[in-house]
């Protein structure tokens, strides 16, 4: 039933918080409703408890007696002994349908000077190919290579939702079946100021952000794609974060090991390059699984520590990569009143008592938001955690220069590329320190390995003297034009 005004009166008042109400003889009609409908979707009991256990107290942070490295597993590969094994069961699980796809895209592309979704980002730097054409083509290529339905469960914010499903259809969904595409939005939480209050960011409006990546446990039981896994016999859901243009969307050995060890959960990691550098750290907390998140690093200085060769000891980074059975999504979501929040003191936007926008110059309140690696400690077997390479696995778009940007995204894509194309009888120009002089771009839907790349590229070859760019819709120099194999 929906709310009316004074129920929502006698709710805030109930809870300190009358003040939202403040400029509601100036309403209209649709900025009444829609203020009702926000104030009616609260967690009144939520907010009560984060409000009274970290704005208007300072918790105090978690203590360990032991804080041990993670056991990791080496990085993947033919000359591991057990990659056979997990290999086939990787495949096995992709043939049979029990894999699906969870996609994190709720960000939009401020950082990056773009208007809209992050992931309709055109980080292809020849071809202008988008985050999510770059995923949906690894995706068409693992479909026809295991004919298989790879089902893609595509989590959005309030913000991006209408844009990204927009972006899609403009798009005919890059190819694949609109009914394996499906979109679920994660829940917002209110923003409050320094004394536990709320903030509006319009008269009619809370100011309020996603409740973070953690939020997909619970949207996916309360949108039903647990349940539409289960229907397809999806058992193993393969999580990743849009902004990774290189990342493995179903890696065969990371999906193998989870399988061989009946994993509920499992990470990837990758080394660290300082004890600072931006990333969670995976560690054993007393006998636990914990990430500790890069912003609590001086909670937990042995964190810091370096070896003798200044080298991190924790040095499992973690770069978003996981693999959750569908089962055990579902019972943390049982709990997920356990499942720990975080805050970040932050500069918002809001409107004063006068209802003039004032942007503040210094942190004046604080955002809540979960993360996804906390279930990990809700694990009732080890987890599987595979260390990977970088290059061809994690190189996140966070902005537009510096580390973890376009700029860095496109370079690593040459040198990466090059490496293959060389590999295939293909030399590039190179500059007198030998990095590639060249653009160059390959679709994964013509190739997601070296191995593949090289197989696929068969007939004539030679040197490369100008940018290259090979895919469903790419062209590549005239001297082996004839030697590409264009997939359709």
């Amino acid at each position: 039933m929906a709310l009316d005004e004074g129920e929502a009166r006698r709710r805030l008042a109930e809870h300190g918080q009358e003040h939202v109400l403040r400029f509601w003889s100036r309403l209209g009609d649709a900025q009444r409703t829609q203020l009702l409908s926000e104030i009616a979707s609260l967690d009144f009991a939520l907010m009560d408890h984060l409000i009274r256990d970290w704005v208007l107290s300072e918790p105090k942070p978690e203590t360990f007696s032991r804080v041990e490295p993670v056991p990791v597993y080496p990085v993947a590969g033919p000359d591991r002994a057990d990659a056979r094994e997990a290999w086939e069961a990787g495949c096995d699980a992709l043939r049979e349908g029990r894999v699906g796809l969870v996609l994190v895209a709720g960000g939009q592309g401020t950082r990056l000077g773009f208007e809209g979704p992050k992931g309709a980002y055109p980080i292809g730097p020849i071809s202008g190919r988008s985050l999510f054409e770059f995923h949906a083509e690894k995706i068409h290529n693992l479909q026809k290579t295991f004919q298989c339905t790879l089902p893609w469960y595509i989590m959005v914010s309030e913000a991006t939702a209408a844009e990204t499903k927009e972006f899609f259809e403009a798009k005919s969904y890059f190819g694949l079946s609109p009914l394996d595409i499906i979109f679920f939005e994660q829940a917002m939480i209110p923003c409050v100021d320094e004394k536990g209050r709320f903030l509006l960011e319009e008269p009619h409006r809370l100011a309020r952000n996603p409740n973070g990546h953690g939020g997909c446990i619970p949207a996916l039981v309360e949108n039903g794609i647990t349940a539409d896994a289960g229907n397809r016999g999806v058992q193993i859901l393969s999580y990743f974060q849009v902004d990774n243009w290189a990342v493995k969307v179903a890696d065969l050995y990371f999906i193998g090991y989870h399988v061989l060890h009946e994993a509920e959960m499992s990470s990837k990691v990758h080394r660290k390059t300082t004890p600072r550098e931006p990333v969670g750290v995976h560690c054993v907390c007393d006998g636990q699984y914990r990430v500790i998140e890069y912003t609590e690093l001086d909670i937990y200085p042995q964190l810091l520590e370096t070896d003798s060769e200044g080298r991190p000891i924790h040095y499992a980074g973690n770069p978003a990569i996981h693999i959750l059975s569908v089962n055990f999504v579902e019972r943390v979501y049982e709990h997920f009143d356990r499942f720990p929040w975080h805050r970040a003191h932050k500069k918002i936007p809001y409107r004063d008592e006068a209802g003039q926008l004032v942007k503040p110059e210094r942190p004046n309140g604080y955002k809540f938001e979960t993360f996804v690696f906390d279930a990990l400690r809700f694990t009732r077997h080890d987890p599987v955690v595979l260390e990977i390479v970088r290059p061809g696995e994690y190189t996140p778009i966070k902005q537009l220069s510096g580390d973890n940007s376009v700029e860095s995204a496109w370079l690593i894509m040459r040198e990466y590329w090059a490496d293959w194309l060389e590999a295939a009888g293909c030399p590039v120009p190179r500059d007198a320190s030998g990095k590639v002089s060249i653009k160059i771009e390959i679709s994964p839907q013509f190739a997601l390995s070296r191995d593949e790349f090289v197989r696929n590229l068969s007939g004539s070859k030679g040197p490369i003297s100008e940018d290259v760019s090979i895919g469903p819709l790419g062209q590549c120099p005239l001297s082996f034009m004839k030697g590409i194999r264009e997939t359709n």
